[in-house]
Order: structure tokens, then sequence, then C-alpha cells
């Protein structure tokens, strides 16, 4: 089961935002749509790399949530509306 504690966040302007979907099987479907392009593009990187650093540093916190967002963009079409419009409806329940 996932923590809240295990997330990514991203801290803009003291505001706390999570970075990506809200469980690992969501994470992992979208890790899938751009981890092969994010480290064809970043030969001397890895997307693994970029989640550790987006940990501690706030440029990689914002690649990290373009590369995700890209990701749930690919992921519409096949779910009908994107997983991050999911996570944000169910949470507002």
């Amino acid at each position: 089961m996932k923590h809240a504690r295990d997330s990514l966040y991203m801290a803009s302007n003291g505001i706390v935002q999570a970075i990506g979907p809200g469980t690992d099987q969501e994470w992992a479907i979208l890790e899938a749509l751009v981890c092969d392009e994010y480290n064809r593009l970043h030969p001397d990187d890895s997307f693994e790399d970029l989640k550790q650093r987006a940990r501690f540093s706030k440029e990689d916190q914002g690649l990290l949530r373009d590369w995700m967002a890209i990701a749930d963009l690919r992921a519409a079409p096949a779910a009908g509306v994107t997983i991050q419009a999911r996570s944000k409806q169910t949470a507002d329940l």
C-alpha cells in the first residue's frame, strides 16, 4: 500500500502539490509511457534517477511533473479521461 510519505511532492510558492498519480499502479502505467523516451533523450541520465533527484531539487520536480503530464496526456485517449483527473475527482469525494 502506498503511503503519503512515499509520494513525490513539489513545493511551489509555499504550496505543496503531489507529483503524478496517487497509486503505485497508476504510476507504473504512466511511467511506462514515458520512461523509455526519457532515457533515450537523456542518455547520461535515467528516469529512476530523475525521480530520486526530484525529492530534493525544484528543477527536477518540475521536469518530473512535466514528463508525468505528458504521460497523462498519452494515457487519456485509451482511458477516456486522464489518470490525474480521475485521482483529483476521487480526492474531491
